[in-house]
């Protein structure tokens, strides 16, 4: 499940949990194209809490839907990802390291808030 949180238009904010779908991984990718489409520069923040899995077919999906995004690392700006999950914040970490020319803030639950508001600022 991912449902999309109140936030400016230049930030894509969303809640993941429970099981992600195929349906799922297409809406964010249709939201990253959306924000990208309107904005030079896209920041994202993720809540990400009891997530149970994504479908296999999802994945594949979102990697052949979501491979123009490469295109567009450049225009992705702070990245937060909020979890209580160590495995999910692992992971995002891992990313980070990958890619390099994205801020990015991977914190447990406690500092959700403030990652939040460092994604919605208008300060690099």
């Amino acid at each position: 499940m991912i449902e999309r949180m109140e936030s400016p238009s230049d930030v894509l904010a969303v809640r993941v949990g429970g099981a992600v779908s195929e349906e799922d991984v297409d809406l964010l990718v249709t939201w990253m194209d959306e924000g990208l489409a309107a904005h030079p520069v896209l920041h994202v923040y993720a809540e990400v809490n009891e997530l149970t899995g994504v479908d296999p077919g999802g994945l594949v999906h979102g990697f052949s839907r979501g491979a123009h995004l490469l295109t567009c690392l450049r225009r992705f700006g702070r990245v937060g990802i909020a979890s209580e999950q160590r495995w999910v914040r692992a992971l995002a970490r891992l990313e980070s390291a990958v890619l390099p020319g994205i801020s990015y803030r991977v914190v447990g639950p406690r500092d959700r808030e403030a990652t939040f508001a460092w994604v919605r600022t208008s300060e690099d």
